[in-house]
């Protein structure tokens, strides 16, 4: 049996990367695995190629765009090309594993598009504007410039929220985790 795609995007701050891990290290009855993304940055200390990112120079990158070998590609801050390769995401789905992406919101888009009802697209939102200002403060990891620029950029994403499948909002990280499990096996079902 064919694989399917789980996609999860949301503003950073949102919980969805806390989500993800829950389920890819408490469900694996759900044969889940996790789209690795390419980089064409160089990898930071502690990353591994093929575990975190697959490192390119933005040569081999732009030579894949060229190809048309992504899934979904988008130039980031400081001219960093991060894209999804379409035969690591084949590969896994022709196994019979699901792939979970966790992905900003315009690629969570393009990918649903590019595989309709073989993906089930989910956004995790935070309860408001005002509590995701609280995490990103509670973290200690970032300048208020910073935590401005997420903000900005977050009420942005959230206008993404209409083009997922589902909705699930964090304003209890077990409520929400319980609610994305259980549209996952739901869908997996089908």
């Amino acid at each position: 049996m064919k694989g399917k795609c789980i996609i999860f995007s949301a503003p950073s701050g949102s919980g969805k990367s806390t989500i993800v891990h829950w389920l890819m290290q408490e469900h694996p009855e759900l044969r889940l695995a996790f789209s690795v993304s390419a980089a064409s940055r160089q990898p930071r200390p502690g990353e591994q190629h093929g575990v975190d990112y697959f490192f390119l120079t933005p040569e081999q990158f732009r030579a894949h765009i060229e190809a048309g070998d992504f899934l979904e590609y988008e130039e980031v801050y400081g001219g960093h090309l991060y894209g999804t390769l379409r035969s690591q995401v084949e590969e896994k789905l022709k196994q019979g594993i699901n792939v979970l992406f966790d992905i900003d919101v315009k690629g969570g888009v393009n990918i649903k598009q590019q595989f309709g009802d073989e993906a089930l697209s989910l956004f995790v939102q935070p309860p408001s504007l005002e509590e995701l200002r609280r995490r990103l403060e509670g973290r200690g990891t970032e300048t208020p410039e910073k935590i401005e620029m997420r903000l900005a950029r977050a009420e942005e994403e959230m206008t993404y929220a209409p083009r997922f499948d589902r909705v699930v909002v964090n304003d209890n990280l077990e409520k929400a985790e319980a609610d994305t499990l259980a549209l996952v096996r739901d869908f997996l079902s089908h």
